[in-house]
């Protein structure tokens, strides 16, 4: 008489499924990697490319003063500021990594309602990019007016308010966690350009980012009447 058949162990069919996962992982992982890799496409900026390199570049230290001093409202637009970048800023990379990794070119993508701040790098001798989202904010506080800076391109994901966008690796957008392994490079930059920042954003009672243009605009709120014309 035959012996009754053992029932098969479970073990099996759980390795499987950690087999899956992990491949899954390893799939996902090897995508990220793939795009962040890969430089994000910057031939849609304004002022990039050797066409746009003999427009004369404006003083946008002096732009700003007078804009505050005459109190009237100033448009930038994409191309002018990074003209203006490329004529002002040394690039320079220090450190152990001076040699294969160099900072090419600071960029700036405006875009409705923030900017992007792009570092267009080459790492040994291949191009690679890594952006954070940028906006200003404005609150009333008695009659003072509080100016804050925030790394946020809108919700990471479309139903959910957290995580916000912070940014993007190559062409992969990452969350803001991700932005502290790149904050002391942007603040190195930021340090360069204290005075123009604070008069474009800190002297400024309005500032707003639009497709290619930021517009900003010294006077008081008008209430009712509305905004005022823009020069």
């Amino acid at each position: 008489m035959a012996e009754p058949k053992k029932p098969k162990s479970g073990g099996g069919c759980f390795s499987k499924l950690l087999l899956l996962i992990l491949l899954a992982a390893m799939g996902g992982l090897a995508t990220a990697v793939f795009f962040v890799v890969q430089p994000q496409d910057l031939t849609d900026l304004g002022g990039y490319g050797p066409a746009v390199k003999a427009t004369p570049v404006r003083d946008m230290k002096a732009v700003l003063q007078s804009a505050i001093d005459r109190n009237y409202a100033v448009t930038l637009s994409e191309a002018e500021i990074n003209q203006w970048i490329a004529s002002t800023l040394v690039m320079k990379q220090g450190g152990l990594l001076a040699d294969p990794v160099k900072l090419e070119h600071f960029w700036v993508r405006l875009e409705e309602g923030h900017a992007e701040l792009i570092m267009e790098r080459s790492v040994f001798g291949m191009p690679f990019t890594i952006s954070m989202y940028f906006k200003v904010d404005k609150e009333q506080s008695g009659k003072e007016i509080i100016t804050s800076y925030n790394p946020s391109g809108g919700p990471f994901l479309k139903d959910y308010e957290f995580p916000q966008k912070g940014g993007r690796l190559g062409k992969l957008v990452v969350p803001q966690g991700f932005l502290h392994l790149v904050l002391p490079s942007y603040e190195k930059i930021a340090a360069l350009f204290n005075a123009e920042t604070e008069l474009a954003f800190s002297k400024m009672q309005r500032v707003k980012f639009e497709n290619d243009r930021i517009v900003l605009d010294p006077r008081e709120t008008l209430g009712d009447q509305g905004m005022p014309q823009i020069f």
